[in-house]
């Protein structure tokens, strides 16, 4: 009697290569990211997996809690839903609790198995790696600047302001993951000129800016409305854009210490959307820092 024939194992799936030159414009980049999977972190991937193993006792905001400091998780699953979503006339879910609560528990874990992690991807650039990390404790650092400058403002949007602050810098994580060389010659060319603009040292690299790659992932991906508005630095009368704006400018210019000449100026701007007197709110943003 024949054998039957003994099944294949599975093939793991396939990883696509890095991007090794630049593209020719923000068109080729959205279609370059679009065709990758987002890798998430390994922390994130390890919580997903164990409350797998427990999934009648997870609800959205356990989930959220899950993810809600990783901002490509975030981005990933914000994305999907809001594809899920497109035709059917259903309103944005401009949060990831929001989200899940819209996709249910049981369709997330059967979309989104264990995950590509970031640490997996970038195993043999360390360089890239130590890089994308500076971007995330930044992101952190502006979400908790922002959450805190919303909640004394009084603004019902304040997780989403928190959300939005959170994925502002989505595009240079992801060309971090993806395209690891290209923004290790950005840093190295910002840090041999460090009066050289970021946008300038992206143009020579990237041929576009990282902000028009990402206004322009945003609207491709459907992403929420309100989530792009206030994400878009050049609608800066907006107050939740300034509030993002100003978080994100005392994270980038206190992350080496609280020091920096900017910081005087960042900290008269906050006061006066804060309406709050300079000595106060310089106490507030130490405060939120540690």
């Amino acid at each position: 009697m024949a054998q039957a024939d003994t099944p294949a194992d599975p093939q793991p799936p396939t990883v696509a290569p890095f991007i090794a030159a630049p593209l020719r414009d923000v068109a080729a980049w959205v279609a370059a990211f679009d065709a990758r999977e987002i890798p998430v972190l390994s922390a994130t991937a390890n919580t997903l997996e164990d409350l797998r193993c427990n999934e009648d006792a997870v609800d959205a905001h356990l989930l959220a809690e899950g993810m809600q400091s990783d901002p490509l998780m975030t981005l990933k699953l914000l994305r999907h839903v809001a594809l899920l979503r497109n035709g059917r006339g259903q309103a944005d879910a401009e949060t990831a609790t929001e989200a899940l609560v819209m996709l249910g528990i049981t369709p997330f874990f059967r979309d989104f198995g264990p995950q590509p992690t970031v640490e997996d991807r970038l195993a043999g650039q360390p360089e890239a790696l130590l890089g994308l990390r500076q971007v995330l404790r930044r992101a952190h650092r502006a979400a908790r600047f922002a959450l805190a400058f919303a909640v004394h403002r009084g603004d019902h949007d304040a997780m989403l302001i928190h959300e939005a602050a959170l994925l502002h810098d989505l595009a240079e994580l992801l060309l971090w993951a993806h395209a690891p060389t290209l923004a290790l010659d950005i840093a190295h060319r910002q840090q041999a000129d460090p009066a050289l603009r970021s946008a300038d040292a992206q143009h020579q690299v990237l041929h576009t800016t990282l902000a028009d790659i990402q206004q322009a992932l945003m609207t491709a991906w459907r992403l929420p409305e309100l989530l792009v508005k206030i994400s878009d630095d050049r609608a800066s009368h907006h107050p939740q854009v300034r509030n993002v704006q100003l978080a994100l400018r005392v994270a980038r210019h206190s992350s080496r210490g609280w020091d920096n000449p900017a910081l005087p100026d960042d900290v008269d701007d906050v006061a006066d959307l804060l309406t709050l007197g300079t000595v106060p709110t310089l106490t507030l943003l130490h405060d939120l820092d540690n």
